[in-house]
């Protein structure tokens, strides 16, 4: 019985607000379809460097790190890293010491480090302003699926001459479905593009992280020999 009084419902509706449930359905289907997508990508990429972190910390070798963290394709710490490391290996094959060799050495090592970090992050941040397109704009849809629905119900109370309940309401319940349709296609939008850019920030520090941490390790000049006093010497 519901579902032949939805098909009723819906087959009542104006051409106009007929169109605009359509596009909101097709925008729910786009925006449920980039919630779970980006999930599944945050929850690995959050996995990852956790155990990249992890490596990190107990690593005191950055070459054998960098070995190990090869597999590591959806951690963005774990390919800054690998980046950096790349580009210093290339440094010291055209004969240079890496950043600790002077001033021009460190900037493009940062540089290497800004660019890797900005292009994780504007990977982890594809297809969110679809999310906030919605959020922004599907409650006006909705509202605009309202107007034109409430404008045939009063055409077709002028049309039958009575401005009853009975007449009024299942014109204006018509109309007021395409309000609640924007409002739970905006809703989650809304709030899952939230959610994701505190992860993104999330992983902005933690790639900060690693940055400071990298250049630290790379700027540390190699421990010097003691002398051996000459009266030790035989």
């Amino acid at each position: 019985m519901f579902q032949i009084g939805l098909t009723g419902l819906l087959g009542s509706l104006g051409t106009v607000s007929q169109i605009v449930l359509l596009l909101l359905f097709v925008f729910s289907v786009v925006s449920w379809a980039i919630i779970f997508t980006k999930w599944r990508a945050f929850a690995a990429a959050d996995r990852e460097d956790q155990q990249f972190m992890a490596l990190l910390a107990k690593s005191k070798d950055l070459d054998d790190l960098c070995r190990q963290v090869r597999r590591m394709e959806s951690s963005p710490a774990a390919v800054l890293f690998e980046g950096v490391m790349d580009r210093v290996t290339g440094m010291r094959g055209l004969g240079q010491d890496g950043p600790g060799s002077g001033t021009t050495d460190r900037q493009i090592i940062e540089r290497t480090a800004s660019h890797l970090s900005h292009s994780q992050l504007s990977k982890l941040e594809s297809y969110l302003p679809f999310l906030a397109t919605t959020g922004n704009i599907t409650p006006f849809v909705g509202l605009l699926g309202t107007v034109m629905g409430i404008i045939d119900a009063f055409r077709e109370i002028g049309a039958q001459g009575t401005a009853s309940i009975a007449a009024v309401a299942p014109g204006v319940a018509e109309a007021l479905i395409a309000t609640a349709a924007g409002l739970f296609t905006a809703i989650p939008a809304v709030i899952a593009y939230n959610y994701f850019l505190t992860r993104i920030r999330r992983t902005a520090f933690r790639l900060d992280t690693v940055t400071i941490e990298l250049m630290a390790s790379l700027s540390s000049p190699p421990a010097k020999a003691k002398p051996v006093p000459v009266g030790a010497q035989r």
